[in-house]
Parts: C-alpha cells; structure tokens; sequence
C-alpha cells in the first residue's frame, strides 16, 4: 500500500522506472549495475536529450562537464567512459583507443593532436593507445602519440609523453617516469557480463563501429 501510494504521488519517477524497466533501449542502465563506472536515468537524459555539456554524438556516459572532441574517432572499451567523471577533455581529433575496464578519474586531458607550431589553425595528429584495466589519476594528462599497455597506472597530475607500451606498472611526474613495476601474477582479468560499450551491447557494437567511427 505504502508503495503504491508513493508511485501514486511521484509520477515522473515512476514514468522513469517503467522506462528504465520495460523498455528494452534502456536496458544499458539496469544490465551495468555491477560495472565501475553505472550510469542511472537522469544521467543519460542529461547528456542525451538535454544536451547539456554539448557531447550527445558521444556513444558512452559524458558528464555535463566533461568535453569530448571528434567522439567517431574515439574507440571506447567495456566499462571504460573517458569523461564520465567530471572536468575531463577528451580530444579525438587524431584517434584514441581506450581499452576494456580502464578508469578515467575527474579532470583527466587525453589529446591526440596538437597545433603546429608555426600555423595554429594546422593540427598535427598523433593516435592515443590507452590499453585495458589502466587507470588514469585525477588531473593527469595524455599527450598526443602516447601507447600505454595493459595495467598502466598513472598518478595524480602527472603529464604522460612519451609510452609505456609493456604497461603492468605505476607512472607519475612531469615529464611522467615509472615509479613501480606491477607483479603480473596479481593483475586480474576480469570480464563481466553482459558487456557494453558505452551505451551500446558489445555484440552489436561492431555494426555501429563501422557505419559511425572513423577508427
């Protein structure tokens, strides 16, 4: 009776719970409860509908803070949002690749172009590799032809130009330098399921990589 009478008294929350639970679109939010990184309904109508932040042509969670540059050359793995946390630029103008489970922590840069430096208007573009299970400290940045391998942590702050393709180690500082190597055997592969890149199921995210995505 209780429940009733509160579905009865707030019906925009119970219109958003037939949607969420009904409507097979929206199952992304109620399949990804267990991923790092869920989303809920207010978060996508915000980016989706609303369009505040400007970053609906994005195919994973934005934050209205966050800003994504050129998403159709930005390839984004399970569970793996760039600027789903707060204040983060994400510049695609020469591709990224962002593997599976990788955290991006707020304020986060990652630009795979930068301005030549005798003609500002001209971009020289160098492809960001970000492999799987990194994560990326708040307030760090990944300049442009950057590869980091798999399990690469990278600290707080730190500026990251040059690679680390063997990844399995902690970086920091600027210019960024490793500090630790990771003991592979403790590095856990997880996988979880049902996958999802961004907003869309893994297994038809293919499809939609090769009539959207320029990578």
């Amino acid at each position: 009776m209780k429940k009733l009478k509160f579905i009865l008294l707030n019906p925009i929350w119970s219109a958003k719970m037939f949607l969420v639970k009904y409507l097979p679109f929206f199952k992304f939010i109620y399949q990804t409860r267990n991923y790092q990184c869920s989303i809920n309904f207010d978060f996508w109508f915000i980016q989706k509908v609303l369009n505040i932040g400007g970053n609906r042509n994005a195919y994973w969670p934005v934050h209205y803070t966050s800003r994504i540059v050129c998403p159709e050359n930005i390839l984004v793995g399970v569970d793996a949002y760039p600027g789903i946390m707060g204040g983060c630029y994400i510049q695609g103008i020469g591709g990224i690749e962002i593997g599976d489970y990788t955290q991006i922590a707020p304020n986060v840069v990652i630009v795979s172009a930068n301005h030549d430096v005798y003609d500002s208007r001209k971009h020289i573009e160098a492809k960001v590799k970000i492999g799987k299970y990194c994560w990326l400290g708040a307030g760090c940045k990944i300049m442009p032809g950057v590869t980091l391998g798999d399990f690469t942590i990278v600290g707080a702050g730190a500026v990251v130009t040059k690679s680390f393709p063997d990844g399995h180690c902690i970086i920091g500082g600027l210019p960024a330098i490793k500090i630790k190597d990771l003991d592979q055997s403790k590095c856990n592969r997880y996988e979880l399921e049902p996958k999802f890149n961004g907003y869309l199921e893994s297994n038809r995210f293919e499809l939609y990589r090769k009539k959207y995505l320029k990578i």
